[in-house]
């Protein structure tokens, strides 16, 4: 399918069988990340396990999961660092999972994403496999896998389940259950706050049904689709914002600032929404000395790229809901007034503007894209093991 609508699903999610060159290829990548890692650093006496699972924003939802919301940090500057900033889908299941295993939350932490992660993949392959085949399908998972900032799928954050969330709640939408996609976008926006582009891409793949379900018919009598139940199309519309807007409506309440209050708390970590500034000043600042005007060439290199796969999405006619979702996200990570540090695995859940690398791949000999995905994959594992033992994610 290349085209902007749904179509008929099949009676049930590809199967792990039909799936499974994906999640072995993916498995193979992330084992070789991780070994990398537990090698660097053991090279420089650190432990790579803490690295995942207790540092930066692991600690933080650990924290959660242990003691609540209400813990904040006051800064030097007046800045306040609050944990209700994060969303609780994640300390939910590292609570959950502790209560009922031997591990600590951060091991349930380590896990949860470890699962996710896997998850993750298996619903990329699902929707790539749906728009484009199996092969291309493969393709994504890997690519995916390859991506320079690929660690933090093994990482105690939140991206990995965010994205398994969303990617089957895309599959959802693009074989018309619409209960369910509802529901995962739900989830989703329980999970971060860029959920969002999960309900607005659940919501416009209904409205564009709605449009076409009551457009003129085929000539064989024929509406240009299978007609969804319209109950279950408004369940589903119904159910997708309730996640993000039920916490940040309790946030609000929480701290006694209305509908807005999480805002607030954003602000207090200097994140918002002020259409691209701050990263434009970043990248402006780096053209001030040399050499670090070519980081500032490569800022924008990698910005025109992203813009470049995105039109190249549109003109390859990715269903409505992907473009939709891949927008926001894109949207919401460049023009956050967010650490730039966090940017890159920010981007990491808009797996849909990968398709058309998927599908360049695809179209090459088995041999030529193993090499070239092997090659990548130890740059990545290389680059992985420098970031997390250098700077590190925020």
């Amino acid at each position: 399918m290349t085209d902007l609508e749904t179509r008929a699903a099949p009676p049930v999610a590809p199967s792990l069988r039909r799936a499974a060159p994906a999640l072995l290829g993916y498995a193979a990548v992330r084992a070789l990340g991780l070994l990398t890692l537990a090698l660097w650093s053991a090279a420089r006496d650190k432990s790579a396990y803490t690295l995942l699972t207790a540092r930066w924003d692991a600690l933080w939802y650990t924290r959660v999961a242990e003691l609540g919301y209400g813990y904040e940090v006051r800064l030097p500057n007046g800045d306040v660092h609050s944990n209700l900033a994060f969303f609780p889908l994640l300390p939910w299941l590292e609570r959950l999972l502790a209560a009922a295993t031997p591990l600590s939350y951060a091991d349930a932490g380590f896990a949860v994403a470890l699962l996710a992660s896997v998850a993750a993949a298996w619903g990329i392959f699902a929707v790539a496999d749906h728009v484009h085949g199996r092969r291309a399908g493969v393709c994504a998972v890997l690519v995916w896998a390859v991506l320079p900032v690929g660690i933090v799928q093994s990482m105690a954050y939140s991206e990995s389940l965010f994205t398994a969330l969303a990617a089957w709640s895309l599959y959802a939408v693009l074989t018309g259950r619409w209960v369910t996609a509802g529901t995962l976008a739900l989830l989703a926006g329980l999970t971060r706050p860029v959920g969002l582009a999960v309900v607005a891409a659940v919501w416009a793949a209904a409205v564009a049904s709605f449009v076409r379900e009551r457009g003129p018919a085929r000539p064989d009598g024929a509406h240009p689709e299978e007609r969804a139940p319209s109950v279950r199309r408004a369940l589903g519309m119904l159910l997708a914002p309730l996640g993000a807007a039920g916490y940040v409506l309790w946030v609000g309440h929480h701290t006694g600032k209305g509908p807005l209050g999480y805002l607030d708390v954003q602000a207090g970590w200097r994140n918002g929404f002020d259409g691209g500034q701050a990263f434009a000043r970043f990248v402006a600042d780096k053209f001030t000395s040399f050499p670090s005007a070519l980081a500032g060439v490569g800022l924008i290199v990698g910005v025109g790229l992203l813009v470049w796969l995105y039109v190249v999405c549109v003109r390859q006619r990715q269903p409505l809901p992907l473009l939709v979702y891949a927008g926001i996200v894109t949207a919401l990570a460049l023009c956050a007034s967010s650490y730039f540090g966090s940017k890159p695995r920010l981007l990491m859940p808009a797996f849909p503007l990968l398709l058309p690398l998927a599908l360049a791949l695809a179209r090459l000999r088995t041999p030529r894209s193993a090499v070239v995905l092997g090659t990548i994959a130890v740059a990545s594992s290389l680059y992985g093991a420098f970031w997390l033992n250098g700077s590190g994610p925020p």
